[in-house]
């Protein structure tokens, strides 16, 4: 499913960005395709008022659950669901959706759905496909306000890789849905 940890200096970044911009102190948060529960977890810390993670993996939900724990949150919510089945609405949304390297356009149901429940999105991506998210994006409705480009040291994972730690360079970006 093409599953990467985001790293914990790339997630913190993220999050203080966020929690600087006004998007986490009090404010609904989605964490989309939420693996092991660091956006989630780290937004419910930086003082979100409700906090849900998403994830179609049982096996990452618990591991998010025991995190949680051993941070000393209780607060959010942990569901078992696919991203096209996600509904509600929140405030904000974080999401590190797959890359589609292995499974091609991959991302843009992450997107269409962080889009559809979100007003502004936090979202990762290979820097190599800017321009094509920035043009998807935005015919979906979404104004780019920012983007940050960092280093996304991504350890060698499955069969298919083939080096020990590969760096890839990725974009984030804060999107802002434009209704």
């Amino acid at each position: 499913m093409e599953q990467y940890t985001t790293p914990t200096s790339l997630a913190a970044m993220i999050i203080y960005h966020a929690y600087l911009s006004g998007d986490i102190g009090g404010k609904r948060v989605y964490d989309l395709g939420c693996g092991t529960g660091i956006f989630a977890i780290g937004c419910a810390l930086m003082g979100a008022k409700e906090v849900k993670g998403f994830d179609v993996d049982g096996e990452a939900l618990a591991v998010a659950q025991e995190n949680a724990e051993k941070m000393g949150v209780s607060s959010v919510t942990w569901v078992k669901a696919d991203v096209k089945d996600i509904s509600g609405k929140c405030d904000t949304v974080f999401q590190n959706p797959p890359f589609g390297v292995r499974r091609a356009k991959a991302d843009r149901g992450f997107l269409d759905k962080a889009l559809e429940v979100g007003i502004v999105v936090y979202t990762v991506h290979k820097a190599v496909t800017r321009e094509f998210v920035s043009k998807y994006v935005e015919s979906r409705g979404g104004i780019i306000t920012d983007v940050i480009d960092e280093d996304f040291v991504l350890p060698k994972s499955y069969d298919f890789h083939r080096r020990d730690r590969k760096k890839i360079r990725v974009s984030v970006y804060r999107v802002k849905r434009s209704d």
